[in-house]
């Protein structure tokens, strides 16, 4: 299984569509292993493009608007908002099984984020 958390600096980044970083966790039995990849030259409308090219099938973040859950949701891509926190912390309650997901989009009243 892999999964992907919108990162900066060691947290939970709240906005996906501006997004620089994700950390990707690879989990293979009791074995987990990340990486950090940058988003490069991909933009908001490309975002899912990248995961879904490192295989990833679940992505955890902050805020995201519709157009960009659905463009994930397109790819395959299953979508946990409205995290906030230690992304190492965050991915260790979604192993766990214990983190709750939203299915509402939560990127409203940024009119600058561009998540929409």
């Amino acid at each position: 299984m892999k999964f992907a958390v919108t990162y900066e600096n060691g947290e939970v980044f709240q906005h996906f569509g501006k997004t620089r970083q994700f950390k990707v966790f690879t989990v293979e039995g009791d074995k987990v292993t990340s990486e950090i990849i940058d988003s490069g030259e991909f933009s908001h409308g490309t975002l899912a493009t990248l995961l879904a090219q490192k295989g990833v099938t679940t992505l955890i973040c902050g805020g995201i608007g519709d157009g960009a859950r659905n463009m994930l949701k397109g790819n395959g891509i299953d979508v946990y908002t409205g995290n906030s926190g230690n992304v190492d912390e965050v991915a260790k309650a979604f192993i766990a099984g214990t983190l709750s997901k939203s299915t509402k989009s939560t990127c409203q009243d940024h009119h600058d984020c561009h998540c929409h």
